[in-house]
């Protein structure tokens, strides 16, 4: 397909982005191109949109910025078998290169040749974005297109929580963010002993609350690690979904995890974050993980399991929708931390077919 699209365009390095008018992708043999129906924002878009320093270690401007999407497939490359014209798709977004260490081991989602859309490869904040056949990931159709494009962050809130040993264990989640909120739902449909979420923010706070936290805790007005002992007869927590990043929230992880329990990292701190790794790390005898994106494919079926099961509680979490051309308001949103996740429509039409 050839013609033009509208895109919103990481145009130069500093902060913002403007939407402009740009060529539709052209497909290679072993692609597929793809309307986008809904692409939702994520936290490592807001940081190519501030211009912050891990964007500018990892973004070359210019490109099209987002990964998180739903949409309809319009065209399929020459050698494409799996996918045909007409089915409605998502996509890992870490298209990994599968002859590596990692990738033959089945441990993909640690590629060390990994290419991320809209980071590495022009993405999904336009009409139209290409991706390689065996990234796209088949969705089922007449579902809401918000709902199958969050399934992208959702994997990584299930990669986060599930990562190890979580039913009926008390569970802390750590920033109510998009992604914190994802993560939240997650712990809520794993039937937690107690759940506990940390966070500052009020709106973010009542969407917590909103999602079914047992407890919510905001460091501004308490001590979390004292209030999480607490809660749990001074033993602390079995399992922490660290969301925020924020690398004093970080360290207080190690001082109300209980010994022996699972700190998984998945918040990205923009400086170097010291712990005291004798006394609340060894002697504690913790496991402490590093989240990266989602297991290739086996987080895709967890989350799909989680959202058949009817357990899964998704609708507190989506909490604006925006034509793609009202980008900016949508932004400046996250940046006040007033929002889930938002979900953009490069046709505004799409948003009254599912209100």
């Amino acid at each position: 397909m050839k013609g033009k699209m509208k895109a919103i365009v990481k145009k130069e390095p500093k902060e913002g982005a403007i939407l402009e008018e740009v060529d539709i992708p052209q497909i290679g043999a072993k692609e597929i191109l793809v309307k986008v129906l809904a692409t939702s924002i994520c936290g490592s878009d807001y940081h190519i949109y501030s211009w912050d320093e891990w964007s500018q270690s990892k973004v070359s401007p210019p490109n099209i910025m987002g990964h998180e999407f739903s949409g309809e497939v319009v065209e399929v490359g020459s050698e494409v078998k799996s996918i045909k014209v007409g089915d409605n798709v998502s996509s890992e977004t870490h298209f990994v290169c599968g002859h590596c260490e990692q990738c033959k081991t089945g441990n993909g989602h640690i590629c060390k040749n990994t290419i991320i859309l809209g980071i590495d490869v022009n993405g999904t904040f336009a009409e139209y974005v290409a991706i390689p056949e065996k990234s796209a990931w088949i969705n089922p159709k007449n579902v809401d297109p918000a709902y199958l494009a969050v399934q992208e962050p959702l994997g990584n809130a299930v990669h986060t929580i599930l990562s190890g040993d979580a039913v009926g264990k008390s569970i802390a989640v750590v920033g109510c963010g998009p992604i914190g909120a994802l993560g939240v739902a997650v712990a809520k449909s794993v039937s937690p002993s107690k759940l506990i979420v940390i966070e500052l923010n009020t709106y973010r706070i009542n969407l917590a609350k909103k999602l079914g936290a047992d407890v919510v805790i905001n460091p501004l007005e308490e001590d979390p690690v004292k209030r999480v002992l607490e809660e749990t007869n001074g033993m602390g927590v079995d399992v922490v979904a660290e969301m925020s990043g924020n690398p004093t929230a970080i360290r207080q992880t190690t001082k109300y995890i209980k010994p022996g329990g699972r700190i998984s990292l998945l918040g990205l701190p923009t400086k170097e974050v010291s712990l005291d790794i004798a006394n609340d790390v060894i002697f504690k005898g913790i496991t402490i993980q590093g989240i990266v994106g989602r297991r290739l494919f086996e987080t895709w079926y967890k989350s799909k399991g989680l959202i058949e099961s009817g357990n899964l509680n998704l609708e507190p979490v989506i909490t604006h929708r925006f034509p793609l051309e009202k980008f900016e308001e949508a932004f400046e949103l996250m940046k006040k931390g007033n929002s889930g996740k938002i979900v953009l429509y490069p046709d505004a039409n799409v948003i009254d077919k599912w209100k």
